[in-house]
């Protein structure tokens, strides 16, 4: 889904940034963890999924915390309270007299004080990744840790704590990158630090007394899952749910982040959606980087991996740009859809000029025709067709069915005839073009 509008609440003399989208009978609030960017959001693939597949059963809240994106900077030291204040402030703007809370990391004790002090405006809440208590480190210690905070932050380091294994891709590491120099300044992180090692809630735990789901993943290194479970031990009535083993931030992680969604969905409505199945016609693109075999025994496997994950950003960067849909990575390839042929063939060659100069070549492969569209994948004969043209390219080819052919007459695209052929599983022979 495209970004929501942004507005902004006033929550004392500060504006706090929100966006509300979704029609879901259902009001939640996402609160999130560290930092955040709401535009920085809708810009990387995993956070856009997660926020649609929230707003599929509700109508989404989402803000910036104070201090952080695009709401107002502060100075000092931000504490519950005023967060708490921020929180009502944007469900008031928002028209939202009572909600379900979700709250992520940091966000969990931020909801759960809340809820035990206005239970009238809380319906249940949710937790992913959370804890009651902060590191409690002495001030000497966080002394000591300003100034690698004041070096490093921007460079993605910190986030890598929160990522480890996701990153080791650098395309993803300098999305970490940016989540750091958008999400925060150095000297608000700082403050953030100190916040989050001060925070205490286990007192409160007790009088929370809205149904609670707590989530947590069996070996996060960031947050002990021993934080999980201590919530739902003293929290009365709590669900816990001890999810697979992975990275404290699951973004980008589409089973991880559908088991999140659809278990927090199941525990306010008492159901969750099936994955969305439609018939569709679209055009299918399939991309193979020729020879990667060879490239990544040449290379080993340390470069190699380097040149992928480049690779993979180009390749996405010329699909956002040609409103591609990316539906799965296969290694040294890639498949996507496009709601129009041409916006598929010119995606195609310019996905094989972009590519020339990092020294990889890539064969491409088009059709257009009827797809069966599910959550996270597509099927149907026009995928296997598309597959089979992709076969037959050769490299720096894009290769596309008649169909194809057909359907961009007029838009200034030339095609050279390359024969009839029987694909492998089809019935007719399909003539084939390179463009």
């Amino acid at each position: 889904m495209d970004a929501p509008p942004t507005r902004y609440a006033k929550s004392g003399d500060l504006l706090i940034a929100y966006q509300v989208f979704g029609s879901g009978a259902l009001d939640l609030v996402f609160i999130q963890g560290y930092i955040s960017n709401l535009d920085l959001c809708w810009e990387e693939p995993g956070w856009a999924y997660f926020l649609s597949r929230l707003a599929g059963f509700s109508r989404l809240i989402v803000f910036d915390k104070r201090g952080t994106g695009l709401s107002d900077r502060i100075a000092g030291v931000p504490h519950l309270e005023e967060r708490m204040d921020d929180l009502r402030a944007v469900m008031d703007a928002a028209g939202s007299r009572r909600a379900a809370l979700f709250g992520f990391s940091e966000g969990g004790p931020m909801s759960l004080l809340f809820a035990a002090s206005y239970p009238e405006r809380v319906r249940a809440i949710g937790i992913y990744g959370g804890f009651a208590r902060g590191r409690g480190l002495s001030e000497d210690l966080l002394q000591q840790r300003i100034p690698y905070l004041e070096r490093v932050w921007g460079t993605g380091e910190v986030a890598r704590n929160f990522a480890p294994n996701k990153a080791r891709d650098p395309a993803y590491f300098r999305h970490l990158a940016r989540w750091e120099r958008l999400g925060a300044s150095p000297s608000a992180a700082i403050a953030l630090m100190r916040m989050n090692n001060a925070i205490n809630v286990e007192h409160i735990l007790p009088a929370v007394s809205v149904p609670t789901l707590i989530m947590h993943r069996t070996d996060d290194e960031h947050l002990p899952i021993e934080n999980g479970r201590e919530l739902a031990a003293k929290i009365p009535g709590a669900k816990f749910l001890e999810l697979p083993p992975g990275d404290h931030s699951f973004i980008g992680e589409r089973e991880t982040t559908d088991q999140i969604v659809d278990a927090l969905e199941e525990f306010l409505t008492g159901k969750h959606s099936e994955p969305d199945t439609d018939r569709v016609l679209a055009t299918v693109l399939f991309t193979d980087i020729v020879d990667s075999t060879k490239r990544a025994t040449d290379l080993g496997d340390r470069d190699w991996r380097i040149l992928l994950a480049r690779h993979n950003e180009a390749v996405r960067q010329e699909l956002a740009r040609f409103r591609g849909r990316e539906i799965k990575t296969m290694g040294d390839g890639f498949l996507a859809t496009f709601d129009g042929p041409a916006r598929g063939v010119r995606c195609a060659t310019s996905i094989i000029e972009k590519l020339k100069p990092l020294g990889i070549e890539v064969r491409c492969g088009l059709h257009t025709g009827e797809i069966e569209m599910g959550r996270d994948d597509v099927g149907g004969i026009a995928v296997n067709t598309a597959a089979r043209v992709a076969d037959l390219a050769g490299a720096g080819e894009v290769l596309v069915s008649s169909t194809v052919r057909d359907l961009v007459a007029g838009s200034g695209l030339q095609f050279c005839e390359r024969g009839s052929h029987r694909l492998r599983g089809l019935p007719d022979e399909l003539r084939l073009f390179a463009a």
